[in-house]
């Protein structure tokens, strides 16, 4: 894994963090921006956190390990997918975090930071398509 690649992205989003937090830990949401993807844990540190779902025919189990939960202000956890072609071991794993900042009393700055990716590759296209992801993300939490 090349940590020395990481990708970030920040927008603003027009709810309260109370409203954003939710979008970002409810399954039923992040399902609606992971294109399907069923999201399982208890968002406890220390829980598994498992991605699954089917892509094509392709059936997927992706995981990882809640490292920080902090109400209203910050995700972290590891992240292994098998679309990386890396075996499963922790020198593979990617560090995702998001952090939410209120700015107003319906404002909230959400970032979204991946850090760790198998390939340049795989990390220009997380780049190129940051912005039209948070773009999404936004739409959900705004409606």
């Amino acid at each position: 894994m090349r940590d020395d690649l990481a990708v970030s992205g920040t927008i603003m989003v027009n709810a309260d963090t109370s409203k954003v937090w939710n979008a970002l830990t409810d399954p039923e949401i992040i399902k609606e921006y992971l294109f399907g993807t069923e999201t399982v844990t208890d968002w406890k540190v220390g829980s598994e956190i498992i991605f699954q779902g089917e892509y094509g025919e392709h059936k997927y189990r992706d995981h990882g390990m809640i490292l920080e939960n902090v109400i209203h202000e910050r995700i972290s956890y590891t992240y292994w997918t098998g679309f990386s072609g890396l075996e499963d071991e922790p020198e593979n794993y990617s560090l995702i975090t998001y952090l939410l900042k209120p700015v107003s009393n319906n404002v909230t700055e959400l970032s979204w930071i991946q850090k760790g990716y198998a390939t340049e590759e795989g990390y220009n296209h997380s780049k190129e398509g940051m912005q039209a992801f948070l773009e999404q993300i936004k739409g959900i939490m705004e409606r």
